[in-house]
């Protein structure tokens, strides 16, 4: 492997840099950007020619619950995702799959472990993770998937109990134009009322388990 480009996302400066130590042990010639907010990230992201995989904190500052995952996913659905986290594995890894993420490391995992799972998402594997299936929440993920990267930015702003006028503010869009990406979203996840928007809150780990 040569020429690798790989996007390391934590807001931990210095487990950025124990990430990005890891990533060019694996993959020597590999080229590091790095980003400390999902916002930052997406402008790397979208800037790069290229980009081979990202490592991404589950925990970061501008994200809430699964929407990293979900936001980078939308922005680059090709690119595998490693998920980074201090969370327990299984559960961790295995709602961050529905959005795609070929990878798991947990904060405490060594250089080895980091370098053998850098190496196999780069080779197009997945992670073998029993998912603890919920038809709807599943279906809610796949349709979350689907979304464009503002449509996503209005759900997520929506779900966190924003106010179009907020949204619009935090976008830099009209009012207008919030509430049209509201009629394309609630169209494509067909969430017409209070209990299936709490589904989609679900689905991205935005609202407990069992909530509304």
């Amino acid at each position: 492997m040569a020429g690798e480009v790989m996007l390391v996302v934590d807001d931990h400066p210095l487990y950025r840099a124990a990430l990005e130590v890891a990533a060019v042990r694996a993959v020597p010639n590999a080229t590091i950007l790095e980003a400390g907010t999902i916002a930052d990230g997406v402008a790397l992201l979208r800037a790069a020619a290229r980009l081979d995989l990202v490592l991404l904190d589950l925990r970061i500052p501008d994200a809430e619950g699964y929407s990293g995952i979900a936001t980078i996913h939308v922005e680059a659905p090709d690119v595998p995702i490693i998920v980074v986290s201090a969370m327990h594995a299984a559960e961790a890894a295995g709602n961050a799959v529905r959005y795609g993420a070929a990878g798991y490391l947990s904060k405490t995992a060594d250089f080895p472990t980091i370098s053998t799972t850098i190496l196999d998402a780069l080779a197009g594997k997945r992670m073998d993770v029993p998912l603890n299936r919920d038809e709807i929440v599943d279906d809610m993920a796949k349709q979350i998937a689907s979304l464009t990267p503002a449509q996503l930015k209005v759900l997520i702003a929506v779900l966190g109990g924003k106010l179009n006028k907020q949204i619009a503010f935090d976008l830099g869009v009209s009012e207008a134009t919030v509430k049209a990406h509201m009629t394309v979203v609630f169209r494509k996840l067909g969430v017409h009322n209070r209990t299936q928007a709490v589904i989609a809150g679900r689905a991205l780990g935005l609202v407990p388990a069992g909530h509304g």
